[in-house]
């Protein structure tokens, strides 16, 4: 019989993603429906829901079924009277968009997002603006065992400036809040209890236990095998679908391969807790 009674799970690869089918999200979703919709993002990592037409509302309280919502330290406030609405957005006359390398959401705090739910209502009219998604898990499951033993145990720092230091040229560094913090570089997962790589380019900048030139070479490393297309899946939006990933066992990279053409959207993300590694 199917775990999955009230919704339909198509998955998109055979290691991350999920097409999710046969529920409404700007109606209150049912316990069970609930529960197996946080069962496939457990199982995927990220699921996606297509033809959804959510008011602000809708989608804020869809997201508050999984947690507490976040607010982002230092992004721009487009909707002040929805802090916790961010807005993804590019025009005609965007030069570059947020998310072009291969990052996890805000890994600079110290209890980093549990996931991230992004609702697209405009995208480029002739393809374009498709979104990469990769198993942290896979990317830990695939390493070397003598890499694997090296980088248990280690710590890394993650700074918003790195991710966000466009922003001080527009900004007084002294108005910003760009929080740094320090986590494991395989973190285990509270739910599943699997070990994922936790180390991505947006964020981290050294490993403690490293000097500078080791650091910067095990990164790099391993910021190329996160990388390795096998990991990953790709999604096509089209208007009024719906990303849900899980951000602790995930990487994300936007790609910005429509410049002249509209996309817009808005996301809400889930409050997470302190990563930590357990052998």
């Amino acid at each position: 019989m199917s775990r999955y009674q009230t919704i339909e799970v198509t998955k998109l690869t055979p290691v991350i993603g999920a097409e999710i089918s046969g529920i409404d999200l700007s109606r209150e979703i049912s316990e069970q429906q609930f529960e197996e919709v946080h069962a496939a993002l457990m199982a995927h990592l990220v699921i996606f829901f297509r033809d959804q037409e959510l008011t602000i509302e809708q989608h804020k309280a869809f997201g508050r079924r999984f947690g507490e919502l976040h607010v982002h330290p230092n992004a721009p406030q487009d909707l002040p009277d929805h802090p916790e609405i961010l807005v993804v957005a590019a025009d005609e006359n965007s030069k570059h968009v947020a998310g072009e390398v291969w990052h996890t959401d805000v890994s600079s705090d110290a209890e980093p997002p549990m996931g991230s739910i992004l609702h697209m209502s405009v995208v480029p009219p002739d393809g374009g603006g498709d979104t990469m998604f990769a198993s942290m898990y896979e990317a830990y499951e695939q390493l070397s065992e003598p890499v694997r033993q090296m980088i248990e145990g280690m710590t890394a720092f993650h700074d918003s400036a790195k991710a966000h230091g466009y922003r001080l040229k527009q900004n007084d560094r002294a108005n910003m809040t760009l929080p740094s913090s320090e986590h494991p570089v395989v973190r285990t997962h509270p739910v599943t209890g699997r070990k994922a790589l936790y180390v991505n380019r947006g964020f981290t900048t050294r490993i403690r236990q490293l000097p500078g030139p080791d650091s910067d070479a095990v990164l790099e490393m391993l910021y190329r095998h996160i990388e390795t297309p096998e990991f990953q899946c790709r999604f096509r939006w089209r208007p009024n679908s719906i990303a849900f990933w899980d951000n602790r066992a995930t990487q994300h990279r936007a790609l910005f391969d429509y410049q002249g053409e509209r996309r817009y959207g808005q996301r809400v993300t889930v409050c997470g807790d302190r990563p930590y590694y357990r052998a």
